[in-house]
């Protein structure tokens, strides 16, 4: 690493990122504090002051000390807490995150932080890790890594501002964040971890992991089964990126979301998964699973997002968001099944997007615009994993992926332009025979056959266990030429029907009481 350590000592004395003047050994009496007390925590397995220190305290310290440069080196901390190995690979796990929230990281910074990485995953699948972290931290571990793995390749893909220095870099270490070995870690930690034998003994009553919320509470340690577990969301996360939609949602089957499980534990965790569980789906066309978890986190935030203002999470939380709303948009437009969805999500659908899902519904060039203007938004930052052609001329190529993932998506949209009208015929007879629709839609009848098919198969998909279910709030089949319509009824929510009725009714004896007063 000593080139690369020369190269970055270059780009801080030239005044990098905020950083003129900063003295990586200086060490402020907050932070000999904070690093004394957080290793006599993590020593002791002090969950609670751990997660207080880790939440608040290095949050305050950053803002008060280091808002425009990095906190003091390693180096310099490691005598306060007697130079453990494992509490150092720790905190420059926290003190790259912090670089990368708040400054520009350079190239080395990337490498640097590759290399700690690997080093405390190593400590993790290979050492003796007799400690116990909260589960924010262990989720943002897993989170940062794959978040610098996506920033690291768009990075890259970004050549024609490359000097000759950063280019023979990556030519030095091109192995580094490099896409089999993001996976290779993931899947490691999954299968170190054994979590997936844990949650079906769980089932089975023989272990209690989510009871728990992954914590040991017999002395143990909770980092390998945890990092194991949110390791198989990152999976989710990373496949994702890739454009692997199929295997993202095989990586997290083990984890039943329909169910209570530890991912709901940390906010970030949670909406993480369902926006990347929801996202896949869309894009696998099975819509009604998607608009299903996006109207069931869409409604927790809702309730809960007060609770959260002071959390440094607070603005992604508020970006996610919005990005659901959009992505349930779409799913609504192409699979129309509003009684999927929670009155109080429809509110505030209907706020943000009625408008445009009007148009999108009209077909025209006007609705495809809408379609690419919401999925540029709310998408995931796709990334080209492979690195590029050093011999050929330095091009920008870090949109390609996104570019690729927009055509397929508004190719979906084009073929499935035509089956709303379709619809909206079915939806007015109970039969009606092919020549007829024909005529209303002034096409030949061969055609009409043939955009019924059409229908029949854009509006059903594959299911997670390799069945074929429909998106539909409505089915046909056609009998001598005569098609016969068969409507789903939804379920009848009662319990939703007896709280409204009930709320009403204190309504009404509350103002009777108010009267009775006067």
């Amino acid at each position: 690493m000593a080139s690369a350590a020369a190269y970055d000592s270059e780009q801080i004395s030239s005044g990098d990122s905020g950083s003129a003047g900063y003295d990586p050994n200086f060490v402020p009496d907050s932070v000999k504090s904070f690093v004394i007390h957080m290793y006599r925590h993590i020593r002791e397995k002090n969950v609670y002051e751990i997660h207080q220190m880790y939440e608040t305290s290095f949050q305050s310290i950053s803002d008060r000390f280091f808002k425009e440069t990095p906190w003091p080196s390693v180096d310099s901390v490691a005598p306060y807490v007697d130079n453990d190995h494992v509490f150092c690979l720790l905190y420059r796990e926290m003190w790259f995150r912090h670089l990368y929230a708040r400054l520009v990281p350079t190239l080395t910074h990337r490498i640097d932080s590759w290399d700690n990485y690997c080093n405390l995953f190593q400590v993790v699948l290979h050492g003796v890790v007799n400690m116990q972290l909260p589960n924010q931290w262990l989720w943002d571990m897993v989170d940062e890594f794959v978040y610098q793995f996506q920033s690291f390749c768009q990075y890259r893909a970004k050549m024609k501002s490359k000097t000759e220095q950063e280019i023979a870099l990556l030519r030095q270490y091109d192995q580094v964040w490099n896409v089999y070995g993001v996976l290779n870690y993931l899947q490691a930690l999954v299968e170190k971890s054994s979590i997936i034998q844990i949650l079906k003994q769980e089932k089975e009553g023989v272990e209690q992991f989510t009871a728990t919320d992954g914590y040991d509470y017999n002395g143990g340690s909770n980092v390998l089964k945890v990092l194991g577990y949110f390791s198989m969301v990152g999976l989710l996360r990373v496949h994702c990126l890739l454009g692997d939609y199929q295997t993202g949602l095989k990586c997290l089957l083990p984890i039943d979301i329909s169910q209570h499980g530890v991912y709901i534990s940390v906010i970030g965790s949670h909406i993480a998964t369902i926006y990347h569980y929801g996202f896949a789906n869309l894009m696998l066309r099975r819509y009604t699973d998607a608009i299903r978890e996006f109207n069931k986190i869409l409604l927790y935030i809702f309730k809960t997002k007060q609770y959260h203002q002071k959390s440094p999470q607070y603005d992604q939380i508020l970006k996610k968001n919005e990005q659901m709303y959009g992505l349930l948009a779409i799913c609504l437009s192409l699979c129309p099944q509003l009684d999927l969805v929670d009155e109080t999500v429809n509110t505030q659908l209907r706020e943000k997007y009625g408008e445009k899902m009007i148009r999108m519904q009209k077909n025209d060039d006007d609705s495809f615009s809408l379609y690419d203007e919401i999925f540029s938004y709310a998408c995931p930052k796709f990334i080209t994993p492979s690195g590029p052609s050093y011999e050929e001329p330095l091009v920008n190529y870090n949109q390609d992926a996104y570019k690729l993932q927009l055509k397929l998506f508004l190719l979906e949209v084009k073929q499935q332009s035509v089956l709303s009208s379709i619809r909206a015929f079915l939806k007015v007879y109970s039969t009606i025979a092919i020549s007829k629709l024909a005529a209303y839609m002034e096409f030949d009848e061969h055609t009409v056959r043939a955009l019924l098919m059409t229908y029949k198969h854009k509006t059903h998909s594959v299911d997670s266990d390799g069945k074929i279910t429909s998106n539909a709030d409505m089915d046909f089949y056609i009998e001598d030429d005569t098609i016969h319509v068969v409507e789903s009824k939804p379920a009848k929510r009662y319990g939703d029907y007896f709280m409204r009725q009930i709320i009403k009714l204190e309504g009404v004896m509350t103002e009777l009481d108010r009267v009775k007063l006067e």
